[in-house]
């Protein structure tokens, strides 16, 4: 199955079909689409309410909704060629079986299972429209038997992986430091973490749903550092490559 070019191509493409898969889930017509995708990101900021905010794990279940699926779409649509990155990036490092932290619509994981290296894919994400999209992909691209989704981490039942993907989702949360330590325990020695993280609310509070601050974040680094050891990979871009320190 596996092809590195044919999938690299496959996703700078049409992102593995995903405008067709956005416009057949979301019974949405092209022309509603492309306004849907270019609003994205003004529209998702604008549903969070602040620090009204008592759970962050409530903005992602209870309030985004479809807008959430829309901001990632238009993310992935726009930066093809940073994501393709990212995708090259799995390819040197996933193996076996892959949880996949925050999948959101769900381009690395279907890479993941198209690839022969890859035994099984775990997708893990809280949000429910998000996990039914990406099982509505999966079968429409074939790999449905390679994928298996969760809202958590533990109700995968599985208690180590050999590869971890988290991008993009650690800003996200309000204990970052906290899901480092799972990490870890969820790991042997010759596993691997691709992670990346923007601890960045924006120059016009863009991001509102980011985590900034500057005690979480540096709790976070001091977690990373004592648990980790960095991985060399020459891709030029923010996503970095972990083992266990032993």
């Amino acid at each position: 199955m596996e092809n590195n070019d044919f999938i690299l191509k496959e996703f700078l493409n049409n992102a593995f079909n995903l405008k067709s898969h956005l416009m057949e889930f979301l019974s949405i017509e092209e022309c509603d689409l492309d306004g849907f995708l270019a609003n994205a990101k003004i529209n998702l900021a604008n549903l969070h309410p602040g620090d009204a905010l008592s759970d962050v794990s409530d903005f992602y279940t209870k309030i985004v909704g479809d807008r959430h699926l829309a901001d990632l779409a238009a993310w992935h649509i726009t930066s093809k060629d940073y994501i393709s990155d990212t995708l090259k990036l799995q390819q040197r490092f996933s193996r076996d079986l892959v949880l996949d932290f925050g999948g959101g619509i769900g381009t690395h994981a279907l890479a993941n299972a198209m690839s022969s290296k890859v035994e099984h894919v775990f997708f893990v994400d809280i949000n429910e429209t998000n996990r039914n999209f990406v099982e509505y992909r999966a079968k429409e691209l074939g790999v449905e038997k390679k994928i298996t989704f969760f809202k958590s981490i533990e109700d995968s039942q599985i208690s180590k992986f050999d590869t971890i993907i988290c991008l993009d989702v650690l800003e996200h949360l309000a204990d970052p430091a906290s899901q480092i330590e799972i990490f870890n325990e969820i790991m042997d020695c010759n596993s691997i973490a691709l992670l990346n993280w923007y601890f960045y609310k924006g120059e016009k509070n863009e991001y509102p749903f980011h985590i900034d601050d500057n005690q979480i974040v540096e709790n976070f680094f001091k977690t990373i550092q004592s648990n980790f050891l960095e991985v060399f990979h020459p891709i030029l871009i923010t996503t970095r490559a972990y083992k266990k320190i032993r």
